[in-house]
C-alpha cells in the first residue's frame, strides 16, 4: 500500500501545458509563462488535460508544498488567458504628486514636496499606466504585477512622520483578474 497525495489543476481549452521535470511552460492566448519548480519535493505530471501534483508519504511540509505549487500553476493559467490589473490611488493633500512612466521606472515627482524624484522599478513583462488619480499595473505573471505593484508602493513610504497625519501617497486598492 502506497499512501499519496495530490492535487489536481484542470487545464482549459486554449491552453497548452508542458512538464519537463519541475519545469512548467504554460502557453495560453496572453503569452507564454515557465516557472521551476526544482526546489518543491513534490512530482508535477501531466495526465490527459489536468495537471497532477502529487507527493508520495508527504511531511508536513511536502504536504503544504502540494497546494503552493498547485496554487502557481493555477495563477499561471489564469495569467496566460485573462491576465491580472492591480489599480492603485495617488493620494496627496497639499502638494500635487506627479507620477509618469519612463522606461522600465515609474517616477515620482514632487511628494511632499520634495526636490528630488523617487523612482519605482517596474518588473519585465508588466505594462504600468497613469489614468488622472490612478495608476494601473497589467500583466500576465501575478508575481511581477505584485512586485511592480508593491515596488510603486514603497516609493511613496513616509519615514521619520507621523503616518496618521502624513496619508500621501500611492497606495493599491484593487486587485483584479482581467486586463
Amino acid at each position: 500500500m502506497v499512501y499519496k497525495e495530490f492535487k489536481v489543476v484542470e487545464v482549459p481549452e486554449g491552453v497548452q501545458v508542458e512538464v519537463n521535470g519541475k519545469v512548467v511552460k504554460v502557453k495560453g492566448p496572453l503569452g507564454e509563462l515557465v516557472r521551476d519548480f526544482s526546489h518543491a519535493p513534490v512530482d508535477i505530471r501531466l495526465d490527459g488535460n489536468k495537471v497532477v501534483v502529487e507527493a508520495y508519504w508527504p511531511k508536513k511540509r511536502e504536504r503544504a508544498m502540494i497546494g503552493t505549487v498547485a496554487a502557481h500553476i493555477r495563477n499561471m493559467i489564469t495569467g496566460v488567458t485573462k491576465g491580472f490589473t492591480y489599480k492603485l490611488k495617488i493620494v496627496f493633500t497639499h502638494f500635487p504628486i506627479q507620477v509618469s512612466v519612463e522606461g522600465d521606472k515609474v517616477v515620482i515627482r514632487n511628494f511632499l514636496g520634495e526636490r528630488a524624484p523617487r523612482i519605482a522599478k517596474i518588473m519585465p513583462g508588466v505594462k504600468v499606466e497613469v489614468e488622472k488619480e490612478d495608476v494601473l499595473v497589467k500583466g500576465i505573471d501575478i508575481e511581477a504585477v505584485g512586485q511592480t505593484a508593491a515596488n510603486i508602493e514603497m516609493a511613496t513610504k513616509i519615514k521619520g512622520k507621523d503616518i496618521r497625519v502624513f496619508l500621501d501617497g500611492i497606495y493599491i486598492y484593487e486587485k483584479q483578474v482581467g486586463m
